[in-house]
């Protein structure tokens, strides 16, 4: 399996601003390309911002629609479907998408090389109220194929369950993209779950978040791709606009699950029985 070369972004949308954002996000998957990168990630709900006012004052001009398959024709993408088939990109960026049944989730879209747009993820953990409020949780996981890499998808909240990760490597994962939005004063936890993912799994981790914004919407960057014993590979700043490229090696993961086997060996029944001591 040949090297892929991925990146995350860091960047600050327009609350509400789902044409701006596109056209931001197009503008960033250039750069990203210019340095190699074939995979593009790009924060939780950065087509809208992650700014929960804008989202609940306006469903009809924040969300993007998906058919029964799943796809998006919105024609505000058009510049991200541009970018994807110009430069032989994959771009994963964060959206709210109205499903045909009428359901708002907080979703991951993917836009292939041919500039086709899909919502193939809905994020399944939803964060605190303001998110329960205005979005309906996912029900399944979903993989991505990339030039022979499998690449579990998440949503951030998602990163925070060592399950969701594991069971995207259980699939065949080799890495997990993370598109997500930390708030200032959550760097610790921000550098601790994604770090953690790519440990428990022997997985390469491409995690994006926002920066900028006012308060209380203010973001902390930290971009990074993690390698499968949970180091930073490359990262961000906690400010600033970046765009954190590097490449992923299938050779590094083997080499790594062959070390450490927390993957193969780990066992599911180990709450099935107990011994309860009283002292």
């Amino acid at each position: 399996m040949r090297p892929l070369t991925v990146a995350a972004v860091q960047a600050e949308a327009v609350p509400g601003a789902v044409a701006a954002n596109a056209a931001q996000a197009a503008r960033l998957a250039g750069l990203a390309a210019d340095r190699g990168a074939t995979v593009l990630v790009l924060p939780e709900l950065f087509l809208t911002g992650y700014h929960p006012p804008a989202l609940r004052a306006s469903p009809a001009t924040t969300d993007v629609a998906a058919d029964d398959g799943g796809w998006v024709a919105d024609a505000r993408l058009d510049p991200l479907r541009a970018a994807a088939a110009d430069r032989g990109a994959v771009i994963v960026v964060g959206a709210a998408v109205r499903r045909p049944d009428g359901r708002r989730t907080c979703a991951a879209l993917v836009v292939d090389r041919r500039g086709r747009v899909a919502a193939p993820y809905d994020k399944q953990h939803m964060c605190g109220p303001e998110e329960k409020e205005l979005f309906v949780p996912g029900t399944r996981g979903a993989t991505l194929d990339v030039d022979g890499w499998r690449l579990g998808l998440g949503v951030c909240y998602d990163g925070c369950f060592p399950e969701h990760a594991r069971a995207a490597a259980v699939a065949g994962a080799r890495g997990y993209l993370c598109p997500s939005a930390y708030l200032v004063g959550s760097a610790h936890r921000r550098d601790v779950y994604y770090a953690a993912r790519a440990l428990d799994n022997s997985i390469y981790v491409v995690f994006a978040n926002p920066v900028g914004g006012a308060a209380p919407w203010r973001f902390n960057g930290g971009a990074a791709v993690y390698d499968p014993e949970g180091r930073p590979v490359a990262r961000g700043a906690d400010e600033g606009e970046a765009v954190v490229v590097a490449t992923l090696d299938a050779t590094e993961v083997e080499r790594v699950r062959a070390a450490h086997e927390m993957l193969a060996e780990h066992r599911t029944d180990l709450g099935a029985d107990r011994v309860v001591l009283t002292a």
